[in-house]
């Protein structure tokens, strides 16, 4: 079986491929490796998986060292030519599409980036799909597409229409381009909506790296909402689990779908969508002491108003997911966290 996973130089990207390599599958790994943030993590994350970032140049597949199932691919998924030459030369039997211009701040402050990468990216590998059929395209959504959809736990069957954030507007449209192509050209697609995602190898924008970073340092943290949110943290090695078994999972129509009542989960076409969370939502200023724990050291914390974009709380129904794939989160706050800051002392000796 061989996989095509976007993002493989990215957070959840690189734990996913070390999670498929260990099933034995073969492997094309995409990621046009940009600057968003500090590019050094994401050469080290490919030099885990044996990629030689030496050897990183546009358009080539260059062979892992250290698994014959692996290569990778530096490749922009806005160059179509260079796309299609990929799928016409690899005929790929699933795509999980995890690359994208990820953060909700960040969109107030450079949209554009997130149209290409996110809706003119997405396009592109569909239309690859169609023009070579696929088994599954999976594709990752994300919890922020509930938006102002304050109703909990947050459910794939209920309306997720109000994204208060272009990154949120962005991946619904996914949802909605994948469900267009599904019903036009019977391709199964799941899309997976990932709620907050944290651990070793974490991005630098995300909470648990600048708290750990800013605590280490004797820094004080920025504390939005003045700590009164609510999220449904999520170890990413549960994620990869939950993915790795989606995959394996082609999504396929409701049999007892009606137009008259429809439900957004899932459709008359192969459409799915899902939540993959930890379905055990944590108050900020828990997973706050958990850290603090971890470090061995006080916050100094700064309060701040909520920020735009932003949402208060999030809550992932995931009784589908178990139901479909028997997907069970099994790794406490805690743990999680303790994993992580070992990895940040590790990774930037401190």
């Amino acid at each position: 079986m061989k996989i095509l996973v976007t993002g493989t130089a990215g957070f959840i990207g690189f734990f996913l491929v070390k999670r498929l390599l260990a099933e034995g599958y073969d492997i094309v790994g995409l990621d046009n490796v940009n600057d968003y943030y500090d590019v050094r993590l994401k050469y080290a994350r490919l030099e885990q998986t044996g990629i030689s970032t030496d050897e990183l140049a546009a358009g080539k597949l260059i062979k892992s060292t250290t698994h014959p199932n692996y290569r990778f691919i530096k490749l922009d998924l806005e160059n179509e030519p260079a796309l299609l030459r990929l799928f016409e030369a690899e005929r790929f039997d699933y795509v999980c599409h995890l690359a994208a211009q990820a953060g909700v701040r960040y969109s107030l402050q450079n949209p554009y980036a997130y149209i290409q990468s996110n809706v003119v990216g997405f396009i592109h590998l569909l239309e690859m799909a169609r023009r070579f059929p696929v088994k599954h395209f999976v594709y990752a959504s994300t919890s922020s597409v509930y938006g102002l959809n304050g109703r909990m736990p947050l459910s794939p069957h209920h309306p997720a229409d109000h994204p208060i954030s272009l990154y949120a507007a962005t991946k619904k449209s996914n949802e909605m381009m994948a469900h267009s192509y599904s019903h036009l050209f019977q391709i199964p697609t799941t899309g997976l909506r990932f709620f907050t995602v944290y651990g070793p190898w974490g991005r630098p924008d995300m909470a648990l790296f600048l708290f750990t970073q800013n605590i280490l340092a004797d820094k004080p943290i920025q504390v939005f909402n003045r700590g009164e949110m609510i999220r449904d943290f999520t170890y990413v090695e549960d994620i990869v689990e939950g993915v790795k078994r989606i995959i394996e999972h082609p999504a396929a129509a409701n049999p007892q779908w009606d137009s008259k009542n429809p439900d957004p989960a899932s459709s008359s076409a192969p459409y799915r969508i899902y939540n993959i969370g930890n379905n055990q939502p944590v108050p900020l200023m828990q997973y706050i002491h958990a850290i603090e724990k971890a470090v061995g050291k006080r916050a100094r914390m700064e309060l701040l108003p909520m920020q735009p974009g932003d949402v208060q709380a999030t809550h992932a129904d995931v009784s589908d997911l178990e139901q479909a794939v028997h997907y069970k989160p099994a790794t406490s706050v805690e743990e999680g966290v303790r994993r992580f800051v070992e990895w940040y002392r590790n990774f930037y000796q401190v």
